[in-house]
């Protein structure tokens, strides 16, 4: 009885992180794609004003753990 529900918690903490893992692509994707950098000819220049500055970093900006709060590459919650 103890194996299977250890078994059956390792399994709902694999899929649980899947789920997290899959909800942050899906996070890091709209920000990607609705960055106003995207739909600029020349989006690798740097801005001209500070206002153009603001104006390209006004998407949706995510926040990346830091080295210390990463497993093997991985998210940890």
């Amino acid at each position: 009885m103890a194996t299977l529900t250890s078994a059956l918690g390792r399994f709902g903490r694999r899929v649980a992180d899947i789920v997290a893992e899959c909800n942050y692509a899906q996070r890091r994707m709209l920000a990607l794609r609705t960055a106003p950098d995207l739909y600029r000819a020349d989006r690798n220049k740097a801005p001209d004003t500070y206002a153009e500055f603001l104006f390209r970093t006004s998407s949706a900006l995510l926040h990346e753990p830091a080295a210390s709060g990463r497993s093997r590459g991985r998210l940890v919650s």
